[in-house]
């Protein structure tokens, strides 16, 4: 059984930060690309940033230079940095996984159950 528990998330001022931390456990054999995303009400689910095994990022330009991606391979766990949080980025925020659980023979994508986020003064 597979597991991503996200932590972390909360209310916060404008221009505040937050960093959301995402824990994957479970029978893992081998993690790639990790990510967090975000829904806001009535909206679709998009991609806010991703990194792989090596630590290469991506980001949208909506969160480009505020918001840093980072994870620990060892302890399979993702973290999202949140700066100069705007209301626009209020939203669910979930961490997902491309991975091979143990045994496997083929990558999926897992989910984490998300958490919120809300930026609002």
């Amino acid at each position: 059984q597979v597991q991503l528990v996200e932590s972390w998330g909360g209310l916060v001022q404008p221009g505040g930060s937050l960093r959301l931390s995402c824990a994957a456990s479970g029978s893992i054999f081998s993690i790639k690309v990790m990510s967090w995303y975000r829904q806001a009400p009535g909206k679709q689910r998009e991609l806010v940033a991703t990194i792989t095994p090596a630590g290469s990022t991506n980001y949208p330009d909506s969160v480009k230079g505020r918001f840093t991606i980072s994870r620990d391979n060892a302890r399979k766990t993702v973290h999202l940095q949140m700066n100069s949080l705007k209301p626009e980025d209020t939203a669910v925020y979930y961490c997902a996984a491309d991975l091979m659980s143990t045994g496997g023979t083929f990558y999926q994508l897992y989910w984490g159950q998300g958490t919120q986020v809300t930026v609002s003064s």
